[in-house]
């Protein structure tokens, strides 16, 4: 039996809410990120397992910077240094802007790391492992130019295009899959959009257009394992009884709110002689965390919030509050005071203050105003605001008084 662990999506370099820290000099999200990766390192050692699969974006940016280079480059060596087979497959992050340069996990390639394979075209490789050897169909991000060339593009329309896209693939796929020997395990290994898949927060991080690939393009029994990357939402998308599993590992730490209530993770893969069994492992991430509180009816509104704070665990977490209040209340509730009380988060990323404002009612258009008398504004201006009646009547007898007043002056 083989045991592979699949994770995808790092992202090093994501250090929203985050602030520097003082021991290492290195923001405390990129340590959030770092630490999950080594949770995953330490898993794969720990755990014997044989074989790393990396289905891409292991940064946020193109053009990371020589810490974040160092950072992953750390955490692969104690892989190669353990001797458990690495695979990288390239991702949209991963791949230059221009043409004929590196992209950016090229250098184990290019240095021949022990132990590491870097995928940044189609292919088929046996990878061996301390079990046996593994087939990986790599199929990573792919351009457009690298499917078609502009002369082809010339007089299609944009879903003529789609399709000739999607046909290029095909015969890219089935070539590969008719390459595979049925006698040792095989794994497809593709970063993109699958049809059915569900998006994460990956689209406020998405680099190029996406190509969204029908399921049935990727769903070939001739793999015993289907690991996608680029969604940053863990799922297995649906697929038949004699198809293999089709899984998106999802990324291993949180970017944002929008990822708040996402277990974040890794999947651990058996290939035996019968049906391939996963499991999902979660990864330490920090906590994110959105407080709401409706303090329009109360009279201590900054009491109100600070029981509600009291409610959740902040320590350590990244913290929204949102304060739904009214104009007279919101300004006994300081920015100040709500940051003390959220003092044990380890980030406060907004306080919202989200006031209601009543309807400006009017007392009717212009030339009707203007033309009434003060008096008359004032028995407009009850019926309005739907005065009690009585109370109406002892307004306008004392505005009469001092109306009255104000002629015998």
């Amino acid at each position: 039996m083989i045991r592979l662990l699949h994770f995808s999506d790092l992202h090093l370099g994501v250090e929203n809410y985050g602030r520097l820290d003082p021991e290492t000099g290195l923001s405390t999200r990129l340590m959030d990120f770092l630490r999950a990766f080594d949770y995953v390192v330490d898993y794969a050692i720990e755990k014997d397992i044989d074989l790393v699969l990396f289905t891409g974006d292991a940064f946020k940016n193109r053009d990371p910077s020589p810490t974040h280079q160092r950072e992953f480059a750390r955490r692969i060596r104690r892989l190669s240094q353990a001797r458990v087979p690495t695979f990288l497959l390239v991702g949209n992050h991963d791949l230059p802007n221009a043409l004929n340069r590196a992209h950016s996990v090229e250098i184990f390639d290019t240095l021949a790391i022990d132990h590491v394979t870097v995928a940044q075209k189609p292919q088929l490789q046996s990878i061996p492992t301390k079990r046996g050897a593994v087939q990986i169909a790599a199929m990573p991000w792919v351009l457009r130019s690298y499917l078609l060339t502009k002369d082809e593009f010339r007089g299609l329309t944009a879903a003529q295009v789609n399709d000739e896209i999607e046909a290029r693939l095909r015969q890219i796929l089935d070539a590969l899959a008719k390459r595979v020997d049925d006698d040792v395990p095989a794994v497809l290994a593709f970063h993109g959009t699958v049809e059915g898949a569900v998006y994460g927060s990956e689209r406020n991080v998405l680099l190029g257009q996406d190509i969204v690939v029908e399921r049935a393009l990727l769903a070939n029994p001739k793999f015993d394992y289907i690991a996608l990357g680029h969604i940053h939402k863990h799922q297995a998308l649906p697929t038949l009884v004699d198809h293999p599993p089709m899984v998106y590992a999802g990324s291993i730490e949180r970017i944002d709110f929008g990822e708040a209530r996402e277990p974040k993770g890794f999947v651990v893969v058996e290939i035996g002689d019968g049906p391939t069994r996963w499991t999902f492992e979660e990864t330490p991430t920090r906590p994110f965390l959105s407080i709401a509180v409706d303090t329009r009816s109360s009279t201590d509104p900054l009491n109100e919030v600070r029981r509600a704070i009291a409610k959740h665990e902040i320590a350590d977490a990244v913290v929204k509050l949102v304060v739904k209040t009214t104009p007279e209340a919101a300004v006994g509730l300081h920015d100040r005071e709500l940051r003390e009380l959220l003092a044990s988060a380890a980030h406060v990323a907004a306080i919202v203050r989200e006031v209601d404002r009543p309807a400006r009612l009017r007392l009717g258009d212009q030339e009707t105003v203007a033309a009434m008398s003060p008096r008359e504004l004032l028995v407009r201006y009850l019926e309005v605001k739907q005065v009690p009646p009585e109370r109406a009547r002892v307004l306008l007898e004392h505005a009469d008084m001092l109306w009255e007043e104000q002629v015998e002056g």
